[in-house]
Formats: C-alpha cells, sequence, structure tokens
C-alpha cells in the first residue's frame, strides 16, 4: 500500500512540470497569431480599404468626403486611350526583360554546370547584381549611358549617343539595366534544376551518340523546365510592377510603364479614386497572366 501510494506521489510529480507548461497548440497559437495579425493588418486590409476607394471619387489632397460613383472609375479607366498605350509599353518591356533574363541566365548556367576553376566564387560574383537596391542599379546605369562619358558609348564607338534621350531607345536602355540586375536569379534557379538532372540520362545519350541539341532539347530543357517556368512566373510579376529603374532612367513618354502612370495619379493629380480602380485592373491582369503561367507549368510537370 505504501509503495503505491509512494508511486503515485513520484508520477505526480513527474507530471506536474508538463501539465504547468505550454501546450503545442498554444505555442502554435503563439508563433501562428501574431502573424495572421500582421498580414491582416498590413495587407488584407489596405487591399479591402482601397478597393472602398476605387468605386469614389475620393482625392487624398481635399477634406471633401468621398462620393460613390460606382463602376465608373473602372469605365473611364478601360476607355482611356492613354492607359492601353501604357499597357502596351509595359507589355513591350516585360516580354524583352523576362525574354533576355530567361536567355542570359539560362545561359551562364549552363556554362556553369560543369567543372571550372573557382566555381563558387564565379557563381558569388555573378549574383552580386541582385543584391543591389534597385535604386542604385538605376542611377548606376544612369551613369553608364551617359552620352558624355558613359563607357557604352565608349566601348561601342558610338559617340555621344543618346540611349535614354532616345524614344525608340529608351525601353530598351532600361530592360538591358533590369537584365543586368535579374539575370543572376535566373541563373541560380537554372542551375538547382541542372544540378538536379541525373547524370546517367547523358551516359546514355553519350553511348547512343546523340548530338548536343538532341541532348539539350530532350534532355536538359524537358527537365529543367519546370523549375524555368517558376523564375519565369516570378519575373513576369516582378516586371509589370517595375518602378525605380524606369523612373530613374528614363522620363520619355515611351517609357512610361503601368506602374509609373499610376505613381503619376495617386501621388502627383491626386485621383486616389481613379488610381485605386487602376491598381486592381493591374492586379486582376498579374493574376490572370500568373494564371495561365501556373497551368503552363501543370501541364509542364505532367508531362
Amino acid at each position: 500500500m505504501a509503495i503505491n501510494s509512494l508511486a503515485t506521489g513520484q508520477v505526480e510529480t513527474a507530471r506536474a512540470p508538463r501539465s504547468r507548461g505550454m501546450s503545442d497548440l498554444a505555442i502554435r497559437n503563439l508563433f501562428i497569431i501574431p502573424t495572421i495579425a500582421f498580414l491582416i493588418l498590413f495587407n488584407i486590409f489596405p487591399l479591402i480599404y482601397s478597393l472602398g476607394y476605387s468605386f469614389t471619387d475620393f482625392r487624398a489632397s481635399t477634406n471633401e468626403p468621398a462620393r460613390f460613383v460606382g463602376l465608373q472609375n473602372y469605365r473611364d479607366l478601360l476607355s482611356d486611350p492613354f492607359i492601353w498605350q501604357n499597357f502596351t509599353i509595359t507589355a513591350k518591356y516585360v516580354i524583352i526583360s523576362v525574354t533576355g533574363q530567361v536567355v542570359v541566365g539560362f545561359g551562364v548556367a549552363l556554362l556553369l554546370n560543369r567543372p571550372i576553376p573557382l566555381k563558387g566564387l564565379l557563381t558569388t560574383l555573378l549574383l552580386l547584381p541582385m543584391m543591389l537596391s534597385m535604386a542604385v542599379v538605376g542611377l548606376f546605369w544612369k551613369l553608364l549611358y551617359d552620352p558624355s562619358f558613359g563607357i557604352i558609348n565608349y566601348a561601342f564607338g558610338l559617340g555621344n549617343f543618346e540611349w535614354l534621350a532616345n524614344p525608340r531607345m529608351a525601353l530598351y536602355a532600361i530592360a538591358i539595366a533590369d537584365i543586368w540586375m535579374w539575370a543572376p536569379f535566373v541563373m541560380l534557379l537554372s542551375l538547382a534544376g541542372l544540378s538536379a538532372v541525373p547524370k546517367h540520362l547523358y551516359e546514355a545519350a553519350a553511348i547512343d551518340r546523340a548530338g548536343p541539341l538532341y541532348t539539350f532539347f530532350r534532355i536538359t530543357l524537358p527537365l529543367v523546365a519546370p523549375i524555368l517556368m517558376i523564375a519565369i512566373i516570378f519575373r513576369t510579376m516582378e516586371a509589370f510592377k517595375t518602378f525605380d529603374i524606369a523612373y530613374i532612367l528614363a522620363s520619355q513618354p515611351t517609357t512610361e510603364v503601368i506602374s509609373i502612370r499610376l505613381y503619376k495619379m495617386a501621388f502627383q493629380q491626386w485621383q486616389t479614386g481613379v488610381s485605386s480602380a487602376f491598381a486592381y485592373i493591374v492586379l486582376i491582369m498579374v493574376l490572370a497572366i500568373t494564371n495561365i503561367y501556373v497551368k503552363y507549368l501543370n501541364k509542364v510537370k505532367e508531362r
């Protein structure tokens, strides 16, 4: 009897600290609830708040109350030819920039996917551009494009060619700067995909005397395509939102992408309601394009 009482007391003593501690559910809630509250406060609430403003004629520069106008802001924006011109410029910029990043990034990844001296150091140096600030990159390339002392004109013997003042070349100049900055991102993801390709496939292709082009299009590209599509999705979304580089480098009408137009509408003309509607139009377009990419990515994975 005494032994049983002693054993029971020892068990209760062993369980006592555990009962006084926090449960797994409490620890989980301790970490999750602040995160959810942070996301609601800084992400979801502004989205809902701006959505309400998109149906009004509110101007942040005045003290007049917002007046509900329904879908009038959306109708005015979608019928404005200048807005569609901004979308055309942005689409052209996205195609040039993302295509260049994929070609350069994937090409460099193919070169690095082999035993070379100081491979780690070289890869780290190539990743440096994407670690810089967008404003710093814009100012850096503005100096490179300078017609008086810019290195680019000197290297190619172009004299005093105006890259950023030329309406035809300004958009390409901005895209080149963006490619220089973000091609390493595509390179990094491509390297991860290339390193995951089984080596025995290349050995089997070599035994069958398959050429380099056949090996690339039949083995390398299909297996790396899912990761490459992920890189394209991220870079397309970011290219649609490009503001810093385009705003710093050039102020030509041919370089006014939708983010610059949205900035002028919201913070120079103070059309808060209209700019909120414009922001949601851009959001819907980016979501639609991303959804197309994701569907194509799923098809690539099924193969």
